[in-house]
């Protein structure tokens, strides 16, 4: 079988001259063709082997979004090292804390190479000195190699498809902790059964993406699976794209692109940051897929409602469950339609657990059924199976799953079952043969396509001044101007407390550590949180007196 260094190499050398991949930034652009794009990963290929890295070795990318950043990633690969591309360094986030995060990840994982930029180099080498890693710097001529490409191509092919091929990390703001490796089979069985999912032409569709590259929608969909499907990929940057959330539809129109993933809460904001006048060309754009938030029918439609005097059709919204754990895609809804939306009964839905169709119910958008080679089943807490339109854990099995959690042995022990399922932490229901998710069992938020775990936002607020230690609880609300979720932290206050001082503090904090913004912050009086038999926070009990008391 294939691994992702021979497809790679083959698609290179198929057709050298066409366009691999345009490269969006600062108001220019730059088109590379296959072979160019391969020379350039060849290169990081050859300066890696120089420092000693071999196959299976593990390399943290510590770069913002950049040409270095995708040819240092494919140059680890045609090595059959281990890429894992480090969240990227932003205004927002203290430098000092983002450091030692990437420090806990490399003395976690052993990693062999850490590649940054120049400006992090020095920091980032006074953190990291009593670890036995080198670190590599963008920007540099590399060093003089005598290991020629040949001789690279010799070690990419003994390569197992079976070998780990690039980490993904799982959710989580502070630790990363969970480094979800996915071997060169399982990548390329979901690129071939996602491609079939969307009807994937490499010859005419165009991909546009400004998703950054460290989470799993940007990394496979807008990243491994047009590269090596050769693919035309318009690769803009997640940073520009958030000052003007419009350049998107000025790249699909400008470069003829025919799909696109989104976060639900970008189809909101596209939709408010379209100014009167504007001019669009959105005829060629036949996929708009909504991925990695719950979706929400009032999104779609405000999206659709403001960009299809441009050329937009309903038909091309369509929706995806994906996750890192499955390499990417679970789900996708047919491309051509527009998603199924089931309106349920709210009370049986809340109450029972159930799916009874209502017309007067909450309106839930399918996420489609699942692709080829994947199985899904919806189980009770016993891990009994349910009948349709009953609302359980989903669990998932299929031929792209992770390896495991990587270094991390009692994760994957505790993930996936006896017989190979792996259980998701999201509720949802099956009607007919779609999957409808209704919550999640865990506790994570997603705020603007980012994972966010309360324990975070609660630690922070338990260290800032004014806060009674161990009674601050944190939760997702849903943000309808948004189509996000939006953070709500409630926190008992000492006598003492200055809250404008304390409000000033978890604020800047949380932005500095999480990169998410406060959505609501209540101080109460001390007995206000509610807790569990045990002592531990009771979220949705706390989430439900909020609304009750404050309104979301």
């Amino acid at each position: 079988m294939s691994t992702l260094v021979s497809t790679l190499t083959a698609r290179a050398t198929e057709e050298p001259q066409r366009p691999a991949l345009t490269f969006l930034e600062r108001g220019g652009e730059q088109t590379i063709t296959r072979g160019e794009f391969l020379q350039s990963a060849q290169a990081y290929s050859r300066r890696l082997a120089a420092a000693g890295l071999s196959a299976g070795d593990l390399v943290i990318l510590v770069l913002q979004h950049s040409l270095d950043l995708v040819y240092a990633f494919w140059g680890a690969a045609l090595i059959g090292a281990v890429p894992s591309i480090f969240p990227f360094l932003t205004e927002k986030l203290d430098p000092g804390l983002y450091r030692q995060r990437v420090k806990t990840l490399v003395e976690h994982s052993g990693a062999k190479v850490v590649i940054t930029y120049p400006e992090n180099f020095e920091p980032l080498s006074e953190l990291l000195n009593e670890l036995p890693i080198q670190i590599l710097v963008t920007g540099i001529p590399a060093p003089d190699s005598e290991l020629l490409t040949s001789e690279l191509s010799l070690r990419s092919e003994s390569l197992s498809p079976d070998a780990i091929a690039l980490l993904q990390h799982s959710s989580g703001s502070t630790g990363l902790q969970k480094g979800v490796a996915l071997s060169h089979r399982a990548v390329l069985r979901q690129v071939e059964a996602y491609g079939k999912a969307i009807q994937l032409d490499p010859a005419s569709d165009v991909i546009v993406s400004w998703l950054p590259l460290y989470h799993d929608m940007g990394l496979i969909a807008g990243f491994v699976l047009p590269i090596l499907t050769g693919t035309h990929l318009v690769l803009m940057s997640p940073f520009e794209w958030v000052r003007q959330p419009t350049s998107l539809l000025d790249a699909i129109g400008r470069h003829r692109g025919t799909l696109c993933w989104l976060p639900n809460f970008a189809y909101k904001l596209i939709a408010r940051s379209v100014r009167p006048g504007a001019e669009f060309d959105l005829a060629s754009w036949r996929g708009v897929i909504n991925c990695s938030e719950p979706v929400y029918d009032e999104s779609h439609q405000a999206f659709v409602e403001k960009l299809a005097p441009f050329g937009l059709s309903p038909d091309a919204l369509a929706v995806s469950y994906a996750m890192a754990e499955n390499t990417f895609a679970v789900t996708q809804t047919a491309l051509g339609q527009p998603p199924r939306v089931d309106v349920v009964e709210i009370a049986a839905l809340q109450e029972r657990g159930e799916a009874i169709p209502d017309a007067a119910g909450k309106r839930v958008v399918s996420c489609g059924a699942p692709i080829e080679s994947v199985e899904l089943a919806i189980f009770d807490a016993e891990r009994n199976r349910l009948p349709e339109r009953k609302i359980g854990e989903i669990g998932l099995r299929s031929e792209f799953m992770l390896s495991g959690y990587y270094k991390r042995p009692d994760l994957s022990a505790e993930a996936l079952t006896a017989d190979g399922w792996y259980l998701t932490g999201d509720m949802g229901y099956l009607a007919g043969g779609e999957l409808y998710i209704s919550g999640r069992k865990k506790d994570l938020l997603i705020v603007g396509g980012k994972n966010i775990y309360p324990q975070d936002l609660e630690e922070i607020a338990n260290r800032t001044a004014g806060v009674y230690p161990g009674r601050a609880v944190a939760f997702g609300v849903l943000d309808e101007r948004l189509g996000s979720e939006k953070v709500v932290i409630i926190c008992e206050t000492t006598e003492d407390a200055d809250l404008a001082a304390a409000e000033q503090e978890l604020r800047a904090k949380v932005v500095q550590e999480t990169e998410v913004t406060v959505g609501d912050l209540r101080f109460v009086l001390r007995g206000w949180i509610l807790k569990t038999s045990s002592g531990k926070h009771a979220r949705t009990d706390n989430r439900e007196k909020y609304l009750r008391e404050f309104g979301g």
